[in-house]
């Protein structure tokens, strides 16, 4: 075998070599609602003519990622999603919005026994609720698969999203964030799959264990992962779940239901 030829077949033995620079990027893009705009990221499927629709999974950044550079909501998610596997296997649309600085997904009133949900979503969360209406109505999404996580501030974003649509999603993963347990009844058959480190002390794990217990008090059978030796990050280790996306892409709706 000649020099030439044997260098070529090294290179071709290393097919996976700079191929995630090619891939496809999140698109970055602007929703425009009144005098307010949300900026978010939308990562489309690698060949979006294959199927007629695809899922719709729906990222909420934490309090750390806000700003309006339309960059740092993306952070935690870009090795998850932009993995060449995960891409060819599980076909999405991924939306990720970022919520401006000062301002939360979510609200809640406090009680003594745990948080209560406000009436009426916060403002970047009535927007986020316009934009997946938009999307379906642009794109080819399947409405029976439509999905939510967030992590930190976006896991109390998931927890209230689901809450104020129960009959909306098709799985929800909330990672170290809470909600109002008093929403337990309206999410029990909901498939949930909660995620938290049991030495996070920036939103203590008490938060996912009591929305856990309401919902198996409400008859629900939410699946909850508590890592013993991880704090505030606990994101980092639910993402590298090897069961976390074909479980997640598994669940459908049986109604199909557009946001209003």
């Amino acid at each position: 075998m000649s020099r030439s030829i044997f260098l070529f077949a090294i290179l071709l033995s290393f097919p996976s070599f700079g191929q995630t620079e090619k891939l496809p990027l999140f698109d970055k893009l602007m929703y425009i609602s009144g005098n307010d705009t949300l900026p978010y990221r939308l990562l489309k499927p690698l060949n979006p003519q294959s199927k007629k629709s695809f899922p719709l999974v729906i990222f909420l950044h934490g309090a750390g990622e806000r700003g309006r550079d339309n960059e740092a909501q993306i952070k935690h998610i870009k090795e998850l999603f932009l993995d060449p596997d995960n891409r060819n296997r599980q076909a999405c649309y991924v939306v990720a919005p970022q919520c401006p600085e000062k301002v939360m997904w979510a609200i809640h009133d406090k009680r003594e026994d745990g948080l209560i949900m406000k009436p009426t979503p916060t403002r970047p969360m009535a927007m986020l609720i316009e934009l997946i209406g938009m999307l379906e109505k642009e794109f080819p999404i399947d409405l029976s698969r439509i999905y939510v996580t967030g992590v930190s501030m976006g896991g109390f974003g998931t927890w209230d999203l689901i809450a104020r649509f129960p009959d909306r999603f098709a799985a929800a993963v909330p990672i170290c964030g809470g909600g109002d347990t008093q929403t337990a009844p309206l999410l029990k058959n909901n498939p949930i799959w909660v995620f938290h480190g049991a030495l996070d002390k920036v939103v203590t794990p008490r938060q996912s264990r009591s929305m856990v217990k309401a919902l198996q008090d409400a008859g629900g059978t939410p699946g909850y992962t508590e890592y013993p030796d991880v704090g505030h990050d606990s994101w980092v280790y639910a993402y590298r779940e090897p069961h976390l996306l074909p479980w997640m892409f598994d669940q459908y709706l049986e109604k199909k239901s557009k946001v209003k």
